[in-house]
């Protein structure tokens, strides 16, 4: 069998030595190779600005050579060659050493003065002056004069993503060696020629050839136009037939009953649902009454009240005969769940099956003592246990239930595809699975397009304030009224959280600038300040027994200062909680910080976030300053985005392997997305097995297969 020469190694075509040079770039096969785009495009009449390189930064510039001198220094053995060049108003110095001027001269003979040539290396500064020490450089003028010679010096010149190993022109040469023997039927077209048509699309040989060689901006234009729609398609293709094999499958519809534990529990709720909690309880009931899989993503706003909504729902398999599953990340949230599902049912929380009245609650964690464990996977096997929270133990092969209804995945990014469905394809069950950090609709559509989304954005009424101040580290007066106002808090009843990025020394011994739960414990402990407040600590080196005395100290009051690191991230509800201070506020994401800060507030009193940072400036310093002046999760999400490179939004951390995206900007494209989808739905609704489309088809498979289907970016 023949292999297509996209999937063949680049051995084969460019030698041993190259194609281990690329494949330290990822680059494997000879479609990973042409599908490695310029990252930009340097007119050959406009040199890159020098004046503006930052130190440190790895770049390739083009500019002209201003002077050359090559002579024996003076104070040690060798030879020195400095190169000045410039963009006619800012110069660079290229520096090389060598043990004599003969080994410098090939250097001096090809940077004449006057030449233009491309140069890279790593910006340093010298004297004041910036410099690339011993850079690799391509001058433009030592091309061949023939016809194709001087076309070539007529056309932009790609810019490729390189290393300091392997340079852009490097990677340009071995393009242009396999564009050589690829022909346009090696190149399948992904989009549909109607959807091409529609959309002014390029066909995918022309658009992969001028992308490499354009012959001005119109040119790389479209094709990075047309390739940026054909990423968006075969992503919302391979996300559209997962959604819609799903769909095709036939399931136990779960309508519940009008006088059930459901029933019982809505009747006696202390409170009123917000209107968003019983829109969403809506939605979710008649996807639980279908004979096809519920497959629905329940996004909210901090403390919105999705365990509530994710409780009826269980409630309603419950009384269907069925039983429900809550999968959590971590053992903190899943006692968490297993407490506050249990104190929200009461009584029936103690039942047996549903037709006697009530349900039993279950929790299984890998660290449940064998008898224990035993017990509960009887009470699983049997029916008995109505509900059982758990956390990654409930994917294990031992486990096996009565009849699963429902699974419910809490902080779903904490799991792969592939871990969210275990329990769901295993037991043929119906799955919500949530999520705390707030999505903008373009990543929903992005990363969960095989969901349907239904967002909680509304805060039930009565809400306190929560008010953020950022705080320098090095202002040692504004750090002393820091721990004044947590003794303050604390001696008026409250409770204070104080969030590290680190455990001990030993955590990240390689910047011990960094706050740690020991030493930060420690250190309050001797406070004058804060005398007689009694300390506790949790990060997730502790043993399950010691979290959750931790967690239950804490909770009662016999601790009423806990230093933890973001364990407390999501889930802990500890409403007496009304002050949070987080050490090297600048180590944590957006949404992350927004989580920990939704800790407190979250009963009647108003609460305070410091954030402590000794970085305040660039994206960090607009990241925190986002932070302090908002509490609307979504608005932050955006921001958040905004601040981010697409690839640590969407990117494959289950496979190992780089972001997918080469072209596609979540934010930016969010039109181009929206109408993928619109296509990738109309083409599976007709043609679901893609039979008329064999190379998108291929596309779509080699996505499932490598993980590259899990795009969300799991920390």
């Amino acid at each position: 069998m023949t292999i297509p020469i996209l999937d063949q190694r680049l051995e084969r075509l460019l030698g041993d030595r190259t194609a281990r040079a690329l494949g330290k770039l990822g680059l494997i096969t000879v479609g990973d190779l042409v599908r490695h785009y310029p990252r930009r495009y340097q007119d050959r009449g406009r040199f890159t600005h020098l004046g503006g390189l930052p130190v440190g930064d790895h770049v390739t510039v083009m500019a002209r050579v201003q002077d050359v001198t090559l002579r024996t220094m003076r104070s040690r053995r060798g030879a020195i060659l400095n190169a000045t060049i410039s963009d006619g108003t800012d110069q660079l110095l290229l520096t090389f050493f060598a043990k004599h001027e003969g080994a410098l001269s090939g250097h001096r003979r090809r940077l004449a003065t006057g030449a233009v040539g491309l140069f890279t290396g790593t910006v340093k500064e010298y004297r004041g002056q910036r410099q690339l020490l011993h850079p690799d450089f391509e001058m433009l003028d030592e091309e061949d004069e023939d016809a194709a010679a001087i076309e070539r010096h007529m056309r932009p010149v790609p810019i490729y993503p390189a290393s300091a190993s392997l340079p852009t022109w490097s990677i340009r040469r071995a393009v242009t060696a396999v564009m050589r023997v690829i022909t346009d039927e090696d190149i399948p077209d992904l989009v549909p020629a109607s959807v091409r048509a529609h959309e002014g699309l390029l066909g995918a040989a022309e658009a992969l050839r001028l992308v490499h060689s354009p012959a001005g901006e119109d040119e790389y234009g479209s094709a990075r136009r047309t390739l940026r729609f054909e990423e968006a398609f075969v992503l919302q293709a391979t996300l559209v037939r997962r959604r819609e094999r799903v769909r095709a499958q036939h399931i136990r519809p779960r309508a519940g009953t009008s006088s059930g534990v459901l029933a019982a529990f809505d009747a006696a709720l202390p409170f009123t649902l917000t209107a968003g909690q019983k829109d969403v309880g809506r939605e979710i009931a008649a996807d639980l009454a279908k004979e096809s899989p519920m497959q629905r993503l329940l996004q909210g706003e901090v403390g919105s009240g999705k365990t509530v909504v994710a409780l009826r729902a269980m409630l309603q398999v419950v009384d269907s005969g069925g039983q429900a599953a809550l999968l959590a990340p971590t053992e903190v949230l899943a006692h968490q769940h297993h407490r506050s599902i249990t104190a929200l049912l009461g009584p029936p929380a103690m039942g047996g099956l549903a037709g006697e009245g009530g349900t039993r609650v279950e929790l299984l964690t890998a660290a449940l003592p064998a008898r224990q464990r035993a017990r509960v996977l009887g009470e699983v096997a049997s029916g008995e246990a109505g509900i059982v929270v758990g956390t990654h133990a409930l994917l294990s092969e031992d486990v096996r239930f009565h009849d699963l209804g429902l699974v419910v995945v809490d902080e779903q990014h904490r799991f792969g595809v592939e871990q969210r469905d275990v329990l769901r394809t295993r037991e043929m069950a119906h799955s919500l699975v949530m999520t705390a950090t707030p999505i903008p609709r373009t990543v929903a559509m992005t990363v969960f397009g095989d969901l349907e989304v239904s967002t909680l954005a509304e805060l039930p009424a009565g809400r306190p304030e929560v008010e953020t101040f950022l705080v320098p580290r090095e202002r040692e007066a504004w750090m002393r009224r820091v721990w004044q106002r947590v003794a303050e808090e604390v001696a008026q009843g409250g409770r204070a959280y104080v969030v590290c990025p680190r455990i001990d020394a030993a955590d990240a011994p390689e910047d011990g600038a960094l706050a740690s739960v020991v030493d930060t414990a420690a250190a309050l402990a001797s406070d004058p300040v804060l005398a007689g407040i009694p300390i506790g600590v949790l990060h997730g080196r502790m043993s399950t027994d010691a979290k959750d005395r931790s967690m239950g100290d804490f909770a009662t009051g016999r601790t009423s200062l806990l230093v933890a690191t973001t364990v407390i991230e999501v889930g802990v509800d500890v409403p007496e909680a009304t002050v949070m201070v987080i050490l090297d506020a600048d180590r944590f994401g957006l949404s992350q910080l927004h989580q920990l800060r939704g800790r407190i507030g979250r009963g009647t009193r108003p609460g305070l976030c410091f954030a402590v940072s000794a970085l305040i400036a660039g994206d960090t310093g607009r990241r925190l300053e986002a932070f302090q002046g908002s509490r609307d999760g979504f608005v932050l999400a955006e921001t958040d985005l905004a601040l981010r490179r697409e690839g640590d939004v969407l990117g494959a951390a289950q496979s190992g392997t780089s972001s997918s995206l080469a072209n596609l900007r979540v934010l930016a494209d969010r039109d181009v997305i929206a109408r993928a989808r619109a296509h990738a739905v109309e083409l599976l609704e007709h043609d679901p097995g893609l039979v008329t489309m064999p190379g998108l088809a291929a596309a779509v498979d080699r996505i499932e297969a490598s993980g590259l289907g899990d795009f969300i970016e799991r920390s």
